[in-house]
């Protein structure tokens, strides 16, 4: 799928939001914007995100013809693109229950292990991450700078690392 940029993905989200699907009127903008949203547009239509269709809804057109009055609307592609479901069959447009939510990193993993009461070993955090041992002695060492205070204890002959947690 190819990448959109940053004028692209936001026509097709605001255009995911109408009823309509319309891609216009174009959201308000300074200097400039309404030709970098003009093709922006014309990329869409290309990559097959947006199509042209006939219209009676005059804050929708794009263009005119004689009478004939067209609007650029999105596409099942272009809702796909921004991760869009669409409801039923009258293909209405709309938006997903929850946002997407960011992954969760290999640090967030390690410091929700070490923030368990028992706190994590060595081999629990290689085996959470994947990561080699002295990367995540790393890690750890990464995590006092930034300030977390780390207390290591024993546990069944190995190391366990736990974050002390200030009250």
């Amino acid at each position: 799928m190819p990448k959109l940029n940053d004028t692209q993905t936001l026509l097709l989200a605001q255009a995911a939001n109408r009823d309509s699907g319309a891609l216009y009127p174009l959201p308000q903008t300074r200097n400039g914007a309404a030709a970098r949203a003009a093709t922006a547009i014309a990329a869409l239509m290309k990559l097959g995100m947006a199509e042209e269709r006939e219209t009676t809804d005059n804050s929708a057109v794009s263009r005119r013809d004689g009478d004939l009055r067209y609007g650029a609307y999105v596409t099942a592609a272009g809702l796909a693109a921004i991760n869009v479901t669409v409801e039923g069959e009258g293909g209405e447009p709309a938006l997903p229950a929850a946002a997407p939510q960011k992954p969760a990193t290999k640090t967030d993993t390690v410091l929700s292990l070490l923030r368990r009461g028992e706190g994590a070993t060595l081999a629990d955090l290689i085996a959470a991450t994947g990561w080699l041992p002295h990367t995540t002695r790393a890690a750890l060492t990464g995590l006092r700078k930034k300030g977390h205070v780390l207390v290591k204890s024993k546990r069944d002959d190995a190391t366990c690392y736990r974050i002390e947690v200030v009250a």
